[in-house]
């Protein structure tokens, strides 16, 4: 990978990853330039988590190279946060929202750092910015969707992280949720952040994303969603559904 590497948030060339002998994605190159609102979109399986836990240091490549900011991925750890697939998640696990939010500013320290006032005032700041400081004393599983959301991103604030990777978020949401927190990635957008989500529902993609990178296993598609976003390529890449585009850029994917 060139030098060039460095002027870019994320930079991946010809990777391969996967959990076993045959590599899930292969051959995906990707660029993307810090600030970017982007998705990753494509079928179950198609490699978007894949993807993910790699460019955060979860998965090793089995071919390639991923930087990010240049770097490997574990050299900047603290500069990434990781929203998981709420399947991941142990719901029932006994803590507090306040302490979530805190783990973030232990991602930013370090095992052995010590926390002290200002670590404090960053987690209140984070859950003033998301609207939860009355659920600071919750337990996460007693929340709503929509408020788990909230807490995970104000543990990226937190740790201020400058790029947050979040799997399937808008799973379990209903649409007035899914709608802010699309507005709230704008926002984190607008901070100077660089966010990058894996997802199935297409709606809002044509409006709020700079860039969408369409996966099945290998690259389909890169670039702005009004260019990836073609019914014919919607198709290829959900082989057994059957896209539309409606005049307002909305995307429905009709079941088989």
């Amino acid at each position: 990978m060139s030098g060039s590497a460095t002027a870019y948030a994320i930079a991946v060339h010809k990777l391969a990853a996967g959990y076993g002998p045959v590599p899930v994605i292969r051959d995906v190159s990707w660029r993307l330039a810090p600030g970017s609102l982007a998705a990753v979109i494509g079928p179950n399986g198609g490699g978007k988590s894949t993807l993910l836990k790699t460019l955060v240091g979860l998965v090793a490549p089995a071919a390639g190279e991923v930087r990010v900011f240049g770097r490997h991925p574990q050299a900047v750890r603290r500069r990434i946060a990781y929203l998981a697939q709420g399947e991941e998640v142990d719901w029932s696990f006994p803590i507090t929202v306040w302490d979530v939010v805190m783990q973030g500013r232990w991602l930013r320290r370090g095992l052995w750092g010590r926390l002290d006032g200002r670590d404090r005032e960053r987690v209140r700041a984070a859950l003033a910015q998301f609207g939860i400081e009355p659920l600071a004393n919750t337990q996460i599983g007693s929340l709503s969707g929509g408020q788990r959301q909230r807490v995970f991103l104000a543990r990226a604030v937190a740790q201020e992280a400058d790029i947050i990777l979040l799997d399937e978020p808008n799973t379990g949401l209903d649409a007035r949720a899914q709608h802010e927190l699309a507005e709230t990635l704008i926002d984190l957008r607008e901070e100077g952040r660089t966010i990058v989500i894996a997802t199935h529902d297409l709606d809002c993609l044509t409006e709020c994303f700079d860039q969408v990178l369409a996966l099945k296993n290998e690259v389909v598609a890169v670039g702005p969603p009004r260019e990836v976003m073609t019914g014919e390529l919607l198709t290829a890449l959900f082989s057994r559904h059957f896209p539309s585009i409606r005049d307002t850029g909305e995307v429905v994917i009709h079941e088989h």
